[in-house]
């Protein structure tokens, strides 16, 4: 596909016939009834109106379907950045206040502008700027989020403010006013959900969930009985336009934006490349960042809040007989439908329903099998997870995402620093060398080594680079004559580590060896090489595709060091 072709719209529906028309009509409708008590939810989760979710879901669904390129993501509300944005929110304005509708909507515009413009620059690569152990912290600290959130609703208490902690000691102190009914319906509408998924995904246990809390309700008039429902929702559609906002109050959103226009670009990669893998396709991250981003900016303009890709949503379309974004534009009207016309229908829905949904909700996205191999296999990393965790569910959450993403760049260029030259030895019999490893000893030659550096040259390890190569060929106490660089994992030199190369080079030297470079494979490295002077320092010939190569060339006595630096 040519460049230019890659950005018409509807892409989403490229390669669709009438033979799919089916299969999309049974996944819309299943998408729809997965969507209705979701989204519903995930806006009270918010703090917002449970409507406002249903147009935010066709927000979304339009836009993606036109401007994204999966032809199964599924794009809406989301209770992975709910929690997010409506925590950075309350500090600027009541929680369901005028104002902090406005600020919702506003933020939905300045992050689907942030996402667009990092899909459509191929900005792709952020989406990896969060490691596994890190986004496990993340999701299991949203988890909590929601679960204490929730808490009230299930039990039929007052709702609850503040910083997590104190929720949590405000619904301790009240639990002796739990309603056993609310109770009974949320975990009867949980269970049912669980049970649902257990069986096939395919299955809408919240629908059926949330009905049949309903039905109780009606049958056994649990309203009188203290049990909350939602009310009579209002009818028909919101109406579009830029939200009335201070410049001052932009300024105020624009660290929020950034956090989640990150959350919203890995879980879209994530969710792209996941059931796009599992298709045979070949991923499209950045255009799917456009169609995404262009969902926030219509959900916003509809006054709505920022949407995001979901993961089990998508997975539906996908398993579902779906074949293109038409699933998602026929479960989009069918909420829509609801949204505009059933208001009314919605009236007897218990809150400890919604709460129920939620709650299942944080129980999918806890990783309990990542947690645990992380704790087997790393479990420095798994510090990562209860370091991430714990800044969520203790600070306020923006700052606890912000310090998620600094751990896992952090943890990165940590790694990157540990790096150490090693000294390589030939296995014999062969022409290969070799880190030495236990129980399999190589060989060496008299006079000659070979050192590797297994990680990209650059600042953060060129110092580590300097003196653990200096410290090898000063260990040979004046023997050494040639060394070999094997450069095959160094794919890129900056100036600082060109630098410390060239003082490398200069060292050894001085110390009586000759100095050459081996496999050093990666065309960014060669052009490092040449920009740097280091190819002429070095003498291109003196320069090998393999380590055997330059051992056999150089390992023979005739030249010095003295005559190496004057050719």
């Amino acid at each position: 596909m040519t460049n230019w072709t890659s950005w018409l719209p509807f892409r989403s529906l490229s390669g669709w016939t009438p033979k799919y028309l089916n299969g999309d009509l049974v996944a819309g409708f299943t998408l729809a009834a997965i969507a209705i008590p979701e989204q519903m939810a995930t806006a009270r989760l918010g703090g917002f109106a449970p409507e406002i979710g249903f147009f935010v879901f066709v927000a979304g669904s339009l836009a993606f379907a036109v401007f994204g390129a999966s032809r199964y993501l599924s794009a809406g509300a989301d209770s992975t950045i709910t929690p997010l944005f409506a925590g950075g929110l309350a500090l600027l304005a009541a929680s369901g206040s005028p104002q902090y509708l406005a600020l919702a909507a506003t933020l939905a515009v300045m992050v689907g502008l942030l996402v667009i413009l990092c899909g459509a620059l191929r900005l792709g690569w952020i989406a990896d700027l969060l490691s596994v152990p890190v986004t496990t912290g993340f999701l299991a600290g949203i988890a909590i989020h929601i679960i204490v959130s929730q808490l009230p609703g299930l039990l039929g208490l007052p709702a609850e403010s503040g910083e997590t902690l104190q929720r949590v000691g405000e619904i301790a102190t009240n639990l002796h006013l739990t309603n056993p009914y609310s109770l009974a319906l949320g975990l009867g509408v949980f269970a049912i959900v669980f049970l649902a998924e257990r069986f096939s995904a395919r299955i809408p246990g919240a629908l059926i969930g949330l009905v049949l809390a309903t039905l109780a309700v009606v049958v056994f008039g649990l309203a009188d009985r203290g049990v909350a429902v939602l009310g009579a929702l209002p009818n028909g559609l919101p109406r579009a336009g830029l939200p009335l906002v201070r410049l001052s109050d932009i300024q105020a959103l624009v660290p929020l934006a950034l956090l989640i226009a990150i959350v919203v670009m890995v879980q879209t990669a994530a969710t792209a490349r996941s059931f796009a893998s599992q298709q045979g396709e070949a991923p499209d991250v950045n255009r799917d960042f456009v169609g995404v981003g262009a969902g926030s900016i219509a959900s916003g303009l509809f006054a709505g809040f920022p949407v995001n890709a979901s993961p089990p949503r998508t997975a539906i379309a996908a398993q579902t007989g779906g074949h293109s974004q038409l699933a998602g534009l026929f479960a989009a009207a069918i909420v829509l439908a609801l949204g505009a016309f059933g208001g009314g229908l919605l009236a007897d829905v218990p809150q400890a329903a919604l709460a129920g949904v939620l709650l299942f909700v944080a129980r999918r996205i806890l990783r309990w099998q990542v947690f645990a191999k992380v704790y087997r296999q790393a479990p420095l990393e798994f510090l990562l997870i209860l370091i991430t965790m714990a800044a969520i569910v203790v600070l306020p959450i923006q700052i606890g995402v912000a310090i998620g993403i600094g751990l896992s760049l952090l943890h990165g260029v940590w790694s990157a620093t540990r790096t150490q030259p090693i000294e390589l030895e030939q296995v014999p019999g062969t022409s290969v060398w070799w880190p030495p490893t236990v129980g399999n000893a190589g060989e060496r030659l008299p006079g000659v080594l070979v050192l590797a550096f297994q990680a990209p040259l650059s600042f953060v390890n060129s110092d580590r680079f300097k003196r653990g190569f200096r410290d090898l060929v000063d260990a040979g106490n004046g023997r050494v004559k040639l060394v070999v660089l094997e450069a095959s994992s160094i794919v890129e030199i900056d100036y600082t580590a060109a630098q410390a190369l060239i003082e490398t080079i200069t060292h050894c030297r001085k110390a009586g060896a000759i100095f050459a470079i081996a496999r050093m494979e990666s065309l960014r490295a060669q052009a490092a090489l040449a920009r740097f002077g280091i190819i002429d320092l070095v003498g291109p010939q003196r320069i090998f595709h393999s380590v055997d190569a330059a051992v056999k060339a150089l390992h023979s006595g005739q030249q010095s060091p003295e005559q190496e630096s004057r050719t």
